[in-house]
């Protein structure tokens, strides 16, 4: 089955973003209404993302949900380890007899490949803020870099 934490995770926070462009909090209700996916599934995504200082979340009737720091301060890397926490990017197959070459050195083997995969993915996303990814989903989508607009 395919972990879609972090890709929903990304999605929150990257929303919460543009939000914060014009001041604006989002509800969980909000959040989940653009993801297309249950409230209850945004607010326990939240949860973490809170713990990790990545958001505030507050109730009430003032409440809502916002980014607790700039988005230039967050890095996808982030939002990745929050999201997923401890889970391995690739887990190999449990309980393998030991028979043959392969059966008998396939948990190390697989857990040096994993280990360097997820080496090779931390890289990537801890170069890319969420800033950064904002600015490259607006240019896919045609509009401005926000900078041009406020300048134009």
């Amino acid at each position: 089955m395919m972990d879609l934490r972090y890709a929903t995770a990304l999605q929150m926070v990257l929303s919460l973003a543009v939000a914060r462009e014009s001041g604006a909090r989002c509800t969980s209700g909000e959040l989940a209404a653009g993801l297309g996916a249950n409230p209850a599934l945004v607010r326990k995504l939240m949860a973490p993302l809170a713990r990790d200082g990545l958001i505030i979340a507050t109730t009430g009737k003032s409440g809502g949900v916002r980014l607790a720091r700039s988005p230039d301060a967050i890095t996808l890397l982030d939002v990745y380890r929050s999201a997923v926490d401890d889970k391995q990017l690739f887990a190999a197959r449990p309980n393998i007899p030991g028979l043959c070459v392969v059966s008998r050195n396939i948990d190390r083997f697989f857990d040096k490949l994993a280990g360097e995969a997820e080496h090779q993915l931390s890289t990537l996303l801890a170069g890319k803020s969420i800033a950064q990814s904002l600015a490259a989903i607006r240019v896919m989508d045609g509009q401005p870099q926000l900078g041009a607009r406020q300048r134009g």
